[in-house]
């Protein structure tokens, strides 16, 4: 059975730093990402990570934000520097066994169970 488990959320002051993890089981994916969604807004791409280590970044996260994965542990990772209120959000994970978009949510058929960031001015 196939599962992605977030962790690593929680309360941190603007400016602070959090480090997501997504550990994959039951099969490895070539490509994984990240997406939030905050209080009454739609769910958005955040960072993805495909074969080779290519990343991609939303534009409101790039410079702040660093993904990685690290494929022995079957895990990955997101990096969050310099974070600011409005980064305050559920962070899911997601991985798809498919080609598409990496920025469009539906093409990616594996989610995790979201964890809260909650960021404080």
């Amino acid at each position: 059975q196939v599962q992605l488990a977030e962790s690593g959320g929680g309360l941190v002051q603007a400016g602070g730093s959090l480090r997501l993890s997504c550990a994959a089981s039951g099969r490895t994916f070539d490509t994984m990402g990240w997406f939030r969604q905050a209080p009454g807004k739609e769910r958005e791409f955040v960072a993805a990570v495909i074969r080779l280590g290519v990343t991609y970044y939303a534009s409101s996260v790039k410079g702040r934000f660093t993904i990685s994965k690290d494929n022995a542990k079957n895990t990955m990772y997101l990096q969050m520097d310099s974070l600011k209120p409005e980064d305050t959000a559920i962070y899911y994970c997601a991985a798809m066994t498919r080609y598409s978009s990496v920025f469009d949510q539906t093409g990616y058929n594996f989610w995790g169970q979201g964890t809260q960031v909650t960021v404080s001015s």
